[in-house]
C-alpha cells in the first residue's frame, strides 16, 4: 500500500466515525494509540468538525450571539488544526532525521504535513460531493453537476497523492530536505494582537 493510501483510509475512517452521530460536540474517540495514524485521525477529526461548524454558521436564521460563539470556536479550531499540522511535520522530521542530504538538494514550497493537510480536506470534499451527486431529493441537473465536480476531485486526489509520494521519496533519498517554519499566528496571541493586549 502506498503511504498516501494509508492516509486516505484513515481520513475516511474519521469522517465515517464522525457521521455516526453527525454532531459537532461528539467526543473524539481516536482508535489509534500512536504513530502517524493517531495524528492523521485526530487531524481529520478536527477538519470534519470544523467543516460542519462552517455549515452551521452560514445559516441565515442563526442567532447572532450563537454565531459569534461558533466563529470563536472556528478560530480555536484553526489554531488546533495548525498545531496538528506541525505535530505531523515533527513526525516527518524525526523519520527522515538520519537522511544524508545530497549536495544541491532543494527545499519544497510546502512541508509534507501541509500537503497532507490538503489531502485531509480533499477527503471531506469527496465525501460530501458524493452525497450531493447521489441526492434523491435533488433534480437531475444538480446530480449531474455534482458528479462532474466529483470527477475533478477524484483526479485531484490522484495528483495530490502522487505529489506527496514523490516529495516523501525525494526527502528520503536526500534530493530534497525539510525546513519547517512555525506558523507564528499572531491574532490568537494576547501578547501579539494589539486588540487583545490593549484590553489587558
Amino acid at each position: 500500500m502506498r503511504e498516501t493510501e494509508l492516509y486516505w483510509k484513515i481520513f475516511n475512517e474519521a469522517i465515517a466515525d464522525y457521521h455516526k452521530t453527525d454532531n459537532v460536540d461528539a467526543p473524539l474517540n481516536n482508535p489509534y494509540q500512536g504513530g502517524i495514524e493517531k495524528l492523521l485521525y485526530h487531524k481529520n477529526w478536527i477538519d470534519t468538525v470544523q467543516w460542519h461548524l462552517e455549515d452551521i454558521i452560514r445559516d441565515p436564521a442563526i442567532d447572532p450571539v450563537e454565531a459569534l460563539k461558533i466563529k470563536r470556536r472556528i478560530d480555536a479550531s484553526n489554531q488546533e488544526r495548525t498545531d496538528m499540522v506541525e505535530y505531523i511535520d515533527s513526525y516527518f522530521l524525526s523519520k527522515y532525521s538520519n537522511v544524508k542530504v545530497k549536495e544541491g538538494a532543494k527545499i519544497n514550497t510546502e512541508s509534507p504535513a501541509w500537503a497532507v493537510d490538503r489531502l485531509s480536506i480533499l477527503a471531506l470534499k469527496v465525501y460530501h460531493m458524493t452525497i450531493e451527486a447521489e441526492r434523491t431529493d435533488a433534480d437531475a441537473a444538480h446530480r449531474e453537476a455534482c458528479q462532474k465536480k466529483l470527477s475533478v476531485l477524484q483526479e485531484q486526489k490522484k495528483d495530490l497523492q502522487t505529489a506527496i509520494e514523490e516529495l516523501l521519496s525525494d526527502i528520503s533519498e536526500g534530493n530534497k530536505y525539510m525546513k519547517v517554519y512555525k506558523q507564528m499566528k499572531m491574532y490568537n496571541d494576547p501578547s501579539l494582537n494589539p486588540v487583545l493586549y490593549a484590553n489587558k
